[in-house]
């Protein structure tokens, strides 16, 4: 009988994609890689472009669009073509490399990523895992295929007294447990 474990999703069956592993034999975390090649803006660089963009449309008369500002600031998602299987009384823990802010100047805006066990296999993009990433760094960082990115940590979890749990079934993907 399988308890927690990870596989590769569908659309990557076929793209080289190595299984999270432990690096030392203490280790809590399973370090999960690149799926593919993504470069990661500098969020400063984006910051500046906007600022002149406000500026020369101000003299242009012009109107900023703060939608496409919006979008361009956000997080990305780097895909690892991983999904995990785990207990109902368990949930994965994402978490950044120690080495990423220090080296890379990448963070986790979200500070940790929690993937709850029925996300597996959910209808819109399998269980999918994908880390959340943003570049503080003054130059664009490419993340290269395979290059480790972060590490998850199966956990188990309580629920409090009198919890009432909720009879619904996860109808989505990335963050759809939203009400």
């Amino acid at each position: 009988m399988r308890k927690r474990g990870f596989e590769v999703v569908e659309a990557y069956a076929e793209k080289n994609i190595h299984l999270p592993q432990r690096q030392t034999k203490t280790a809590a975390g399973y370090d999960f890689e690149a799926a593919e090649e993504i470069v990661l803006p500098s969020f400063w660089k984006l910051l500046f472009m906007y600022s002149l963009g406000q500026i020369k449309a101000f003299f242009d008369g012009a109107k900023c669009h703060e939608e496409e500002v919006d979008q361009l600031l956000k997080p990305r998602l780097v895909p690892t073509g991983i999904k995990a299987y785990m207990g109902d009384d368990e949930y994965l823990q994402l978490a950044n490399r120690s080495s990423n802010p220090l080296k890379h100047r990448l963070i986790l805006p979200n500070g940790v990523g929690i993937v709850d066990s029925d996300y597996y296999n959910n209808p819109n993009n399998e269980g999918h895992i994908q880390f959340q990433l943003m570049n503080y760094g003054l130059r664009d960082y490419t993340i290269k295929k395979g290059e480790r990115i972060g590490q998850g940590i199966f956990l188990p979890f309580l629920k409090a007294d009198g919890d009432q749990s909720v009879d619904r079934e996860r109808t989505g993907g990335f963050g759809s447990s939203k009400r």
